[in-house]
């Protein structure tokens, strides 16, 4: 709410009124009057709600809705401008053939200066090529052509430093899933060629390409600051990005490309533990998490924000507030379903949700339907993970026939991957099978037992969906409840 407030706060008079009009205007009392609270009244979330008579959902739904009409409303502001020097580039021909050729020419000379100012490198291309041909007598017809070749091969430029960054997110979801050496190297080769475009020229706007992922680079790839000794800092990096915004604060790209660093700073705090500067900005992509999910991959790899969602969570003890919120939050979301590995990630962010307030029925059949995807055999220890997972749920509903034949195919998957390769599935398997045996001597002794040696092995370097399990002693005291008898 805090994020809200203070862009609230931020409005201009002009602004202010011309959103709080419009909310009146539509019928949106309750948006004015939160909106309104908000800049003038200092009132707190609670104060508010009682104001409204909303509960907590409703009131969440509400200033997220204000939030996406605020920023309707400033990008439309931004839009207007651009719109009009688009619209002179459209009409270059126009004034060509219709006037004379110093008023063409200053006409040029003006659109060419307000592009600049925009950074519309690809219109100034339409610009000089006129330049060049109305200075076809004249000396400066050779700086028009250079400058049109530049500024053809700077839009080329652009286009491929573009490209490379959706593809570099691209590979990386193998990556996530598989962590296998072939894909890190790619990865790094996809980097090393990213800095050969990005060092072609001068650019701010391929500077922010190539930082959207230098700084992910650093985060979830190479974390070792020794490995890639030529990397800038990525505090030096949000540094020169927030300087770039500030200066073309026009620019649509960079408006919404903000949400990307201010997500990259959510996962670098949490990538150093500094939890309390991490809490500034979680709130603001947690009320964009469907937005981001569902329209910025090609800039940056959104899953991870529901990783961190999930481990944030179980940190604060609070994962059994999920459920409720996910109604609000992914109401919309609309995945691409050729997008495997956020598909899936989701799908099991949700079935974990669904896992912490004991609707095991329905995180079941959340999984089962992920599992009838594919691409997933493409990766066999996530493969494993997540029927290790749906075991735990059969487990809880007391389904001994299901349980059965899930656990054989995980002891396959086992044996073909070597115990070794998957310690913690052994162990977690282990602990399941305990459950479910008939002897209730030692069985919470021995779930526990497992479930610390489980807690001391290394973090898993692909997708873990066991590792948001939390196994304390509510979880054994549940384990040791089962009874398939009562199930069947």
């Amino acid at each position: 709410m805090a994020k809200l407030k203070n862009i609230i706060k931020q409005l201009s008079e002009k602004d202010f009124q011309a959103i709080y009009e419009s909310l009146i205007t539509s019928n949106a009392e309750k948006s004015a009057y939160l909106m309104k609270s908000l800049r003038d009244l200092n009132l707190s979330d609670s104060k508010i709600m009682v104001e409204l008579d909303v509960n907590a959902n409703a009131y969440y739904t509400l200033r997220s809705r204000l939030n996406q009409k605020i920023e309707e409303h400033l990008l439309q502001q931004m839009e207007s401008p651009r719109t009009d020097i688009l619209k002179k580039v459209a009409n270059i021909n126009e004034v060509l053939f219709t006037k004379k050729r110093t008023i063409s020419i200053a006409t040029l000379k003006k659109i060419e200066k307000e592009l600049i100012d925009y950074d519309l490198a690809n219109e100034l291309t339409v610009v000089y090529k006129q330049l060049k041909k109305l200075h076809l007598n004249s000396s400066e017809q050779f700086t028009y052509s250079q400058l049109y070749n530049r500024h053809i091969a700077y839009t080329l430029a652009v286009d491929k430093a573009e490209h490379l960054v959706a593809e570099y997110f691209k590979k990386f979801s193998s990556y996530y899933f598989s962590a296998s050496p072939q894909d890190k190297m790619s990865l790094n080769l996809q980097l090393k060629e990213m800095h050969s475009v990005a060092k072609l020229y001068q650019s701010h706007r391929l500077y922010i390409f190539s930082s959207c992922i230098n700084v992910f680079h650093q985060l979830f790839v190479e974390s070792d600051p020794g490995t890639e000794q030529n990397l800038e800092s990525v505090e030096d990096i949000f540094s020169n990005v927030q300087k770039v915004f500030d200066n073309y604060p026009m620019d649509p790209v960079y408006y919404h490309l903000r949400l990307v660093f201010e997500f990259l700073k959510l996962e670098y705090y949490n990538h150093y533990r500094v939890f309390k500067q991490a809490e500034k900005y979680y709130e603001e992509i947690n009320e964009a998490a469907t937005n981001l999910l569902m329209n910025y991959g090609y800039f940056t790899f959104p899953p991870q924000f529901l990783i961190s969602k999930l481990s944030r969570s179980l940190r604060l003890g609070v994962e059994m507030e999920l459920y409720a919120e996910n109604e609000n939050l992914f109401r919309d979301i609309e995945l691409d379903g050729g997008d495997l590995v956020t598909t899936a990630v989701f799908d099991i962010y949700r079935a974990l949700s669904n896992y912490y307030v004991g609707k095991y029925d329905e995180s079941a059949k959340i999984i089962n339907q992920l599992l009838n995807s594919s691409g997933l055999k493409n990766y066999p220890f996530v493969l494993m993970e997540i029927k290790a997972l749906l075991a735990l749920q059969y487990c809880m509903q007391n389904d001994f026939d299901l349980f059965n034949q899930l656990s054989s195919s995980i002891q396959r998957q086992i044996r073909l991957l070597g115990k070794d390769a998957c310690e913690n599935i052994v162990l977690f398997l282990k602990m399941l099978k305990y459950a479910a045996s008939d002897s209730a001597r030692d069985k919470a002794v021995r779930i526990k037992a497992l479930a610390e040696r489980i807690g001391n092995l290394p973090l898993s370097t692909y997708f873990s969906p066991t590792s948001f399990i939390r196994m304390d002693d509510a979880f054994v005291k549940k384990l040791c409840a089962v009874d398939f008898q009562s199930g069947s």
